[in-house]
C-alpha cells in the first residue's frame, strides 16, 4: 500500500529543496512573483521582465533574484556572497540607470558593453536595467545582446508599465507580474509590525498598495495633518486668486515635507552600503544608487500629491452624496433646479480634480497647474 504525504508536508519538502525564502525578505506580498523566482534561480533563462511599479517591491525582488543566481551555495541567502547583492554591492550584480529622462541609446550601448564583460567572482553577471518602459528609442539597439547574451549574463528588466512601443524587447523576455498589495493586507501587515490598528487602516488607504509608502507613512506623524489640510481645502476657498495661490503653496510644501520620512531612509541605506563596501574593500556605493534614490524621492513626492487630490476629491464626492440625498426630499421645482446644478459643478470639480492627478504624471508645472485647479474649485459651491 501507497502512502502519501499531507499536501503541506509535500509543499514544505518541494519548498526545502528551492533557493531560501531569506533572498526575499524585504519583499512584501508577492507571493507568486517569489515562488516563479526561486524555481527560476536553480536554472535561468538569458533574461526577465518585472512588470509593476518600483514601490511594489520590483527592486527587491531584483536583489533577491540576483543574490540566488550569483550565491556559490545556490542560493542560501546568509553568505557574504547573497549579503553584497542583496545591499547591491556585488561586483557581478549592475544596476543600470537611465542618465536622462528617458534610456538613451548610449545608455544602452552602455548595456550592451557591460553584457560583454567576464564575472569578477560569481560564474555569471546579473544586469539590472530600470525604466525599461522610458526605452523606446534604445530598444532597437538592445534587443540583439538580449537575444543573445554574449557570455553568462542575465538580465533582470524593470518597468511600471509594459507600452507597445518596446514590445520587441520584453517579448523575449519571462515575464515577472507585480500587483498591488491589498488594503486589508497591508493593514494585516502592518499590525504584526506593531502598528496601531486605526493608523494601519488610515495607512492602508493612502498607500496605493505599496508596502514601502505604507511603512513609511506609518513612521510619520505628520500623516493625519496632511490628510486634514486637503480635506479643509473647499471650506478655505474664498474666490480670490491670491488665496487660491496661498493655499497651492502650502499644498505642495506639506507635498515636499512628505519626503522627509523616505529621505532619512535613503541616508541609513547609503551609510550601511558604504559600510559594508569599505569592509568588503569594494571602492564605495554606485553613483547609480544616489540617482536612484533622487528618482525615487521625486515619485514619492508626485504620489503624495495625488494622495492628497484623492482625498480632496473625497470631500467633493461626499458633498454630491449629501446633495442627493437633500434631493431626493420633496423639493420645489426650482430648488430642485438648483440643487441639480450644485451636483453638476461638483461633479465637474471632481472631473478637474482627478484630470490634474493624471497630468502629474507629465511632470507638468504643479504650481500652475494646483494654483488654476483651486481657482476653478473657488466657484464650486458648497
Amino acid at each position: 500500500m501507497t502512502t502519501s504525504l499531507p499536501e503541506n508536508a509535500v509543499n514544505a519538502e518541494v519548498d526545502a529543496e528551492l533557493p531560501s525564502a531569506k533572498l526575499f525578505d524585504e519583499v512584501v506580498n508577492q507571493t507568486e512573483a517569489v515562488r516563479q523566482l526561486r524555481a527560476a534561480i536553480r536554472k535561468p533563462v538569458h533574461a526577465y521582465l518585472f512588470a509593476g511599479r518600483s514601490d511594489l517591491g520590483a527592486p527587491e525582488l531584483a536583489r533577491g533574484f540576483a543574490a540566488g543566481l550569483l550565491c556559490p551555495n545556490g542560493g542560501c541567502g546568509e553568505c557574504d556572497s547573497c549579503r553584497r547583492a542583496l545591499l547591491g554591492i556585488h561586483p557581478d550584480l549592475i544596476e543600470v540607470q537611465r542618465s536622462g529622462a528617458n534610456l538613451s541609446v548610449e545608455d544602452a550601448r552602455n548595456v550592451v558593453r557591460l553584457a560583454q564583460r567576464r564575472p569578477l567572482e560569481a560564474g555569471r553577471q546579473v544586469i539590472v536595467i530600470g525604466d525599461i518602459d522610458q526605452a523606446r528609442l534604445a530598444a532597437p539597439v538592445l534587443l540583439k545582446t538580449l537575444e543573445e547574451p554574449p557570455g553568462p549574463t542575465v538580465f533582470v528588466l524593470l518597468s511600471d508599465t509594459v507600452p507597445s512601443d518596446i514590445a520587441t524587447v520584453t517579448s523575449r523576455c519571462v515575464r515577472i507580474e507585480l500587483s498591488p498589495v491589498p488594503s486589508s493586507e497591508l493593514v494585516d501587515w502592518l499590525v504584526s509590525l506593531g502598528v496601531d490598528d486605526a493608523v494601519a487602516s488610515e495607512v492602508a488607504s493612502a498607500a496605493g498598495g505599496s508596502p514601502l509608502r505604507a511603512r513609511l507613512l506609518a513612521e510619520d506623524p505628520d500623516l493625519a495633518a496632511r490628510h486634514a489640510l486637503w480635506r479643509s481645502v473647499p471650506a478655505r476657498l474664498d474666490g480670490t486668486g491670491s488665496s487660491a495661490a496661498a493655499l497651492a503653496s502650502e499644498l505642495l510644501q506639506s507635498a515636499e515635507q512628505a519626503v522627509q520620512p523616505l529621505r532619512a531612509r535613503h541616508r541609513a541605506e547609503l551609510e550601511e552600503m558604504a559600510g559594508a563596501a569599505e569592509a568588503s574593500g569594494e571602492k564605495g556605493v554606485p553613483k547609480s544608487v544616489e540617482e536612484r534614490h533622487r528618482r525615487e524621492e521625486r515619485r514619492w513626492r508626485t504620489d503624495e500629491l495625488r494622495s492628497g487630490l484623492a482625498t480632496l476629491a473625497t470631500e467633493y464626492r461626499d458633498r454630491i452624496a449629501a446633495q442627493s440625498g437633500a434631493a431626493g426630499n420633496q423639493l420645489a421645482p426650482s430648488e430642485a433646479l438648483r440643487s441639480g446644478e450644485r451636483i453638476k459643478r461638483l461633479s465637474k470639480a471632481v472631473s478637474d480634480i482627478e484630470e490634474l492627478s493624471f497630468e502629474l504624471i507629465r511632470n507638468p508645472n504643479e504650481t500652475l497647474q494646483l494654483e488654476a485647479l483651486l481657482v476653478r474649485l473657488s466657484s464650486v459651491p458648497g
